[in-house]
C-alpha cells in the first residue's frame, strides 16, 4: 500500500502483516480520488476517516492538500501503524488519531473546531452487511448529522450486494460506484433535520 499522488506520492505506507484490514487498490483509491478532486473535495478541507486502519485514505487526503485529517481506530496494533504513517509523511501537525469505535463517536471535533467537509465510512464488511433503519450504519449516520459540515460529503464503502439506503436523515446518496468487490456511496448533507 503506498500514498498515490500529491507531496507524498510513492509514499510506502506500513502495515501489519494481518488479515484484519481490506486494503482499497491503489486503481480504485485512484478513481475514487478523481471523483474528489473533480468535486473540489479535497485542497483545504477538513477530512475525517472513520475505520481508517493504517490510514490510507486519510493520508491520500493529506498529501493531496486537505487541511486537516481526523483518524478514527479501535484496534490498538492498528493504532500504532497508523501513527508511524502519520510521523512518516510528516503530517503530525495536520491530523489528530481518535481511538475509538467509530460506530459511537462518528468524526469527533474538540473546542472551536469546525465541522467536516468529507469522511470516509469504511467499517469492516461484517458489520455493515445491515444497512436499513436501525442499523448500525443509520445510527453511525445520525451522530454524523452533528459532525459533518452543511453540503458536506460521506463516502461509504460497503462490499458489492449490500444495499444501502437512499437517505439517511440529512444524508442523500448522490452517487454510487461499484468497483470490484465493492460499492462506493457518496452521500451529502441536504440540510440538518434536527
Amino acid at each position: 500500500m503506498r500514498i498515490i499522488a500529491g507531496t507524498k506520492r510513492g509514499m510506502k505506507l506500513l502495515c501489519p502483516k494481518t488479515q484484519d484490514t481490506r486494503p482499497i487498490t491503489d486503481r480504485i483509491k485512484e478513481s475514487l480520488f478523481n471523483v474528489l478532486r473533480s468535486r473540489d473535495l479535497l485542497a483545504g478541507r477538513r477530512v475525517a476517516d472513520l475505520f481508517s486502519g493504517v490510514g490510507s485514505l486519510g493520508l491520500e487526503a493529506l498529501s493531496r492538500e486537505a487541511q486537516f485529517v481526523t483518524f478514527v481506530e479501535q484496534d490498538p496494533k492498528i493504532v500504532a501503524f497508523l501513527e508511524k504513517n502519520i510521523a512518516k509523511g510528516g503530517f503530525v501537525g495536520q491530523s489528530r488519531v481518535v481511538r475509538a469505535n467509530a460506530f459511537r463517536v462518528g468524526a469527533p471535533t474538540y473546542g472551536q473546531e469546525g465541522k467536516y467537509d468529507l469522511v470516509f465510512v469504511d467499517p469492516p464488511y461484517a458489520k455493515s452487511r445491515e444497512s436499513g433503519a436501525g442499523s448500525q450504519l443509520a445510527r453511525l449516520f445520525d451522530v454524523l448529522k452533528r459532525q459533518v459540515a452543511e453540503k458536506g460529503i460521506a463516502i461509504v464503502r460497503v462490499e458489492r450486494g449490500v444495499t444501502l439506503l437512499d437517505s439517511y436523515g440529512p444524508f442523500d446518496v448522490i452517487d454510487r460506484r461499484n468497483w470490484g468487490t465493492m460499492t462506493l456511496a457518496f452521500y451529502q448533507v441536504q440540510g440538518h433535520d434536527e
